[in-house]
């Protein structure tokens, strides 16, 4: 009897001749990926960054809304900061354009910063959801407050935090949206992009917190030193300042984001030898 013929019973075309059809596909495959691959990182590395005249047409469109104005009643002034450095967008931290209006209270130690006899108790708040932990931003608040050039320099102001009971100001740290809630309900427009004051309530716009200010080209923590050395400046009874001379540092009460008028950018009350960095007042 003759050999029964082999019978194959897998696809046709698998063998050596369908493998040398696949090679080509999976290198036309590999070299696709690369190519997106190299297409991304060079869209991530050469985007084109924020411009200065970018920056300017987002502060003309808050001037054109005209200046935020207290309804009667409520203390509030604005602190406009507006549109974020390009060396700061870096940042890992998230900033949502609103979240839920709802706060966590730092814990406090109950330790006072300065040897004044004027004590000023303040709590820091945080909007809940956010990537901002409350003790975090409680050490970085408290750290402002304790250092030789804020405002327990003038020898008559103390703080402490706390998280309980009586205080003269709240620090809170709260989404753009929530913002522009908090303030607008005293007549103030923040329009997602600026701190404000009102009545006992230091607002600081979580952009503002992480992304910084154009017109300061400072790291990102003494930015935040300047936000609270202005609006805590202010609940501790010190209005607008405006630059003192050419070449000198802005008073940290200084609206820095209108312009600089030839000062440099400050974000302190004193100098490192206890002069006050002031300037002439804004009438």
């Amino acid at each position: 009897m003759g050999r029964s013929p082999v019978r194959r019973t897998g696809p046709r075309g698998v063998g050596r001749r369908g493998s040398a059809r696949v090679v080509p596909v999976l290198l036309a495959l590999g070299v696709v990926l690369v190519t997106t691959g190299a297409a991304v990182a060079y869209w991530r590395d050469a985007r084109p960054p924020v411009t200065d005249d970018q920056v300017a047409d987002v502060a003309d469109a808050l001037d054109a809304a005209g200046t935020p104005t207290a309804s009667a009643g409520a203390s509030a002034s604005p602190s406009a900061k507006p549109s974020a450095s390009p060396s700061s967008s870096l940042s890992a931290i998230a900033v949502p354009a609103t979240g839920p209006g709802t706060f966590v209270t730092a814990r406090a130690d109950g330790t006072t910063v300065g040897s004044g006899g004027r004590v000023r108790r303040y709590k820091v708040l945080v909007e809940e959801g956010i990537d901002v932990r409350p003790s975090a931003a409680a050490a970085e608040i408290a750290g402002v407050l304790a250092d030789r050039r804020g405002w327990t320099r003038d020898g008559a102001t103390s703080f402490r935090l706390v998280g309980t009971g009586s205080y003269d100001f709240v620090v809170k740290i709260a989404t753009p949206g929530t913002v522009d809630r908090i303030c607008g309900a005293a007549g103030l427009r923040t329009r997602g992009e600026v701190n404000c004051s009102v009545g006992t309530d230091v607002v600081v716009n979580l952009k503002r917190w992480v992304l910084g200010s154009p017109e300061f080209d400072g790291p990102i923590h003494e930015y935040r030193a300047l936000i609270v050395n202005h609006e805590v400046g202010h609940r501790i009874g010190h209005g607008h300042e405006t630059c003192p001379g050419a070449g000198r540092p802005a008073p940290a009460m200084m609206q820095q984001i209108k312009g600089l008028k030839g000062c440099v950018a400050n974000a302190w009350p004193y100098d490192r030898d206890g002069a006050y960095l002031g300037g002439p007042a804004v009438p």
